[in-house]
C-alpha cells in the first residue's frame, strides 16, 4: 500500500507538471496586423491573388532582363532569401512572396494546398505584376512548386533553380520536431497551441548543416511567423495535400535550363533525390555543397548564390 501511494503521488506530480509545462508553452495565434510592422519590408506589399492577400516583395534592377522569382519552403517565408536578394537585386528584378499558409500571407481561403493550386498562385502573382516570363527558383516545397509550375505553365518559365527540392517520395534521415507535431493527430488534439520556442530552434537547427549558425534572430522570425493567425492549422493540411504525385512523370519533358543545388548534409531530403532530378531533367546540372544542409541558400547565401548568378546570366 505504501508503494502504491508513492506511485500514485508520483503520477499525479508528473501529470500536473506536464500540464503546467504545456500550459506555459501554449501560445495563441497572432493577428497579422501585429506582425506587419516588424516583418514587412519597404519593398513589400499585399497583392490580391485568387481572393487572398499575398505578401509580395518586388525589388531590384529595373531593366529588360527576365526577372527571377524565389519561392520558400515549408515553415519559412520570403525572408529566407534575404542573403540571395542582396546579390541578385543588382542584376535582376527579384520577386519573392509568402506562400499561402505561411508568413504574413496566411491561410488559403478554400483550404486548398494542392501543388496545382500553389502553381496557380505563382502564375497569379506574375499576372498581377505584369510579368510574362520568369526564372523561378525554389527550396524544398518551393522547389516542388517551381518545377511543377514549369510543367504546368511551360511558357511562363525560362529557367529553373531547384534548391534541395521536394516532389519525389523519400525517407528522411531526420524530420524537424515541429513538422512531426503538426502531422500527428493526437499531438494536435492534446497539445493545442503548444509551441515552445525551443521546438522551433531545434527544427531550424535540424535543417542546417552547421546548427551553430542558427541565430536568435532567425529563431524569433520563424517562431513569430509560425504564430501568424491560421498558419498552424494550414501546415497540417499542407502536409496532407501536397504529396508527390503524377506531375513528376513529366520532368523528362522539361527542356529549359535547370540548375540544381543541394546540401550534402541535408537530413530531410537526401542527396540521392538531387541526383535523381539531374537524371530526370534533360538540360540540368547539379552542384553539391558538402558542408551545408537543407536550406543552403539561408545557411551560406554568398557561397550558394554565386553559381546562380552565373547561371541566370548565361
Amino acid at each position: 500500500m505504501k508503494i502504491f501511494k508513492i506511485v500514485v503521488v508520483t503520477l499525479i506530480v508528473l501529470t500536473a507538471g506536464g500540464y503546467l509545462f504545456v500550459k506555459m508553452h501554449s501560445v495563441d495565434d497572432i493577428p497579422v496586423e501585429q506582425l506587419t510592422s516588424k516583418w514587412m519590408y519597404k519593398t513589400s506589399s499585399f497583392v490580391d491573388v485568387n481572393g487572398l492577400r499575398v505578401h509580395v516583395s518586388d525589388e531590384g534592377a529595373n531593366n529588360s532582363a527576365v526577372p527571377i522569382v524565389l519561392i520558400h519552403g515549408t515553415g519559412a517565408s520570403l525572408h529566407t532569401w534575404d542573403g540571395w536578394v542582396s546579390e541578385l537585386k543588382n542584376e535582376r528584378r527579384v520577386i519573392r512572396f509568402d506562400l499561402p499558409g505561411f508568413g504574413l500571407t496566411g491561410p488559403e481561403p478554400d483550404n486548398n494546398y494542392t501543388i496545382e493550386q500553389y502553381t496557380n498562385y505563382v502564375v497569379g502573382i506574375l499576372d498581377s505584376l505584369g510579368v510574362s516570363e520568369a526564372i523561378i527558383a525554389g527550396n524544398s516545397l518551393g522547389g516542388y512548386i517551381a518545377w511543377a509550375t514549369a510543367v504546368r505553365y511551360p511558357n511562363r518559365v525560362s529557367k529553373l533553380v531547384l534548391v534541395d527540392a521536394s516532389g519525389y517520395p523519400y525517407e528522411a534521415e531526420s524530420v524537424p520536431i515541429a513538422f512531426k507535431l503538426s502531422q500527428n493527430k493526437l499531438a494536435k488534439l492534446l497539445l493545442k497551441n503548444f509551441i515552445p520556442k525551443f521546438v522551433i530552434r531545434s527544427s531550424v537547427e535540424n535543417v542546417f548543416g552547421n546548427p551553430a549558425l542558427v541565430t536568435d534572430y532567425l529563431v524569433d522570425r520563424y517562431y513569430e511567423l509560425t504564430l501568424r493567425e491560421g498558419n498552424r492549422a494550414a501546415i497540417k493540411e499542407r502536409f496532407v495535400q501536397t504529396q508527390p504525385g503524377e506531375l513528376r512523370k513529366s520532368l523528362p519533358k522539361l527542356t529549359i535550363p535547370t540548375l540544381i543545388l543541394w546540401g550534402a548534409k541535408d537530413k530531410l531530403i537526401p542527396l540521392k533525390l538531387g541526383k535523381r532530378f539531374e537524371k530526370d531533367i534533360p538540360n540540368s546540372s547539379l552542384i553539391i555543397f558538402d558542408e551545408l544542409g537543407h536550406v543552403p541558400h539561408e545557411e551560406a547565401p554568398q557561397i550558394t548564390v554565386s553559381p546562380v548568378l552565373d547561371f541566370i546570366n548565361e
